[in-house]
């Protein structure tokens, strides 16, 4: 994967670097073009599969973003953490909509583990059961790039 500093000149992260990052509980903030050109930001737990090098959201398939993402697979994203850290990463990659439910409740089960810790939470249970029937997809995202920050490496 391209690793890019997102702002010259200043610190950047290694790849095992944004591995770890992407591993915490911070949103994803992902950004798709709408059927009259608008762009629309929707924020997302996500899990990212390092091995794969991909980022996996599950999603109902009704969504605003699904429906986008169905006419132009073109996705930015944004991982990026607030807080007196401040450290991120972003990108640009092109969006698959997976729609098999034994994958989608699979990829399901690892994006709420990381989110919940548990499977028998309320809302995880509500979601993968609905994505049994069908009802939900799985955005995966290759990323093209990802462009990092990493403010506290600044001296």
């Amino acid at each position: 994967m391209k690793i890019i500093s997102a702002i010259p000149g200043t610190s950047s992260m290694a790849k095992e670097e944004v591995n770890k990052f992407l591993e915490s509980k911070i949103l994803m903030q992902i950004g798709t073009i709408d059927e009259e050109g608008d762009p629309n930001i929707h924020p997302v737990w996500f899990n990212y599969d390092k091995d794969r090098e991909k980022l996996l959201v599950i999603t109902p398939k009704i969504t605003k973003k699904v429906k986008n993402l169905r006419s132009k697979p073109n996705v930015y994203f944004s991982v990026d953490d607030v807080n007196i850290t401040y450290k991120g990463v972003k990108g640009k990659g092109t969006a698959t909509i997976i729609e098999d439910p034994k994958r989608t409740v699979s990829y399901g089960e690892k994006i709420y583990m990381k989110y919940l810790g548990t499977l028998d939470h309320p809302v995880s249970k509500m979601i993968l059961d609905s994505a049994k029937k069908g009802n939900h997809v799985v955005l995966e995202i290759s990323p093209k790039f990802f462009s990092t920050w990493d403010f506290p490496k600044v001296q």
